[in-house]
């Protein structure tokens, strides 16, 4: 069974400031050991419900050399291997080869999300909203998406309460979501403790294993209508005459194409 864990930050036990996240930050470094034991207890929950291959590919935008490159390497668990990308949903080799399953550890809630714990959506300097065909999606969703695309069903979402509810939603019941904290404000939280948060996930994700036809592949529809709203003009201005974009609103744009990924593609890379 090959298996893709995605994995986010902000979601992580013992992660509630944005100095925890930040590459250049003081406190980043307890931030990326926290969140290397939480991909070890995936990665061991994954090898017990049967994976024989396993690929982590961090999406954490910390800044300068560790963003997409957060993980501390030689605490990482021996059973798996990893991805550095460049940029934010650029590598697809793994699906593209064929997944059986993936599993998503550490994510955070959209923009905007009650007691959503560093809730943010792609950028938080730059994004507001998000749509998938008309759906309010965020990096869950983006996530989901990208796997859909190479029919790879999503089994895992772990996170904070408000991120587990918003993967049901989107994905639906079958979802198997642990959550590691219920958020108390934007950056305040009660919090499991991280060894038990850790137990949880790896219980979490050998279960989610256990059948890979509890959730459908995630497919938004096609054809395809991504729209983005921005906090500023800025961002519209450098896609304004991007192929495949329309400016629908000084503050926002529609990326239509037949299907997700090209879509996807149109506006973000």
């Amino acid at each position: 069974m090959r298996v893709h864990i995605i994995s986010d930050m902000e979601g992580v036990a013992g992660i509630v400031k944005w100095e925890q996240t930040g590459g250049t930050e003081p406190l980043f470094q307890e931030g990326r050991r926290l969140y290397t034991e939480e991909i070890n207890a995936a990665v061991r929950g994954a090898r017990a419900g049967g994976a024989t291959e396993i690929v982590v590919m961090d999406c954490h935008g910390s800044g300068g050399g560790t963003t997409f490159n957060n993980l501390v390497p030689d605490q990482l668990d021996a059973g798996c291997e990893y991805v550095v990308q460049e940029r934010w949903t650029e590598y697809t080799g793994f699906l593209e080869e064929g997944c059986d399953a993936a599993l998503f550890v550490g994510m955070h809630a959209r923009a905007g999300t009650a007691e959503g714990v560093l809730a943010h959506t792609v950028s938080g300097q730059e994004w507001q909203n998000l749509w998938f065909n008309g759906v309010a999606v965020g990096e869950t969703g983006i996530n989901a998406a990208l796997c859909g695309t190479w029919d790879c069903p999503v089994l895992l979402v772990t996170g904070d309460e408000a991120t587990c509810a918003e993967g049901r939603e989107l994905l639906g019941e079958g979802l198997t979501t642990v959550s590691v904290k219920k958020g108390l404000g934007a950056s305040s939280a009660r919090q499991v403790a991280p060894l038990k948060a850790r137990e949880l996930i790896e219980a979490g994700a050998k279960g989610a294993l256990s059948d890979l036809k509890t959730v459908a592949p995630y497919d938004p529809g096609s054809p395809c209508e991504i729209v983005v709203e921005y906090k500023g003009t800025a961002p519209v201005d450098r896609l304004r005459h991007q192929h495949g974009v329309e400016v629908t609103d000084p503050r926002r744009i529609s990326s239509r194409a037949d299907d997700w990924w090209t879509a996807w593609k149109q506006f973000f890379f």
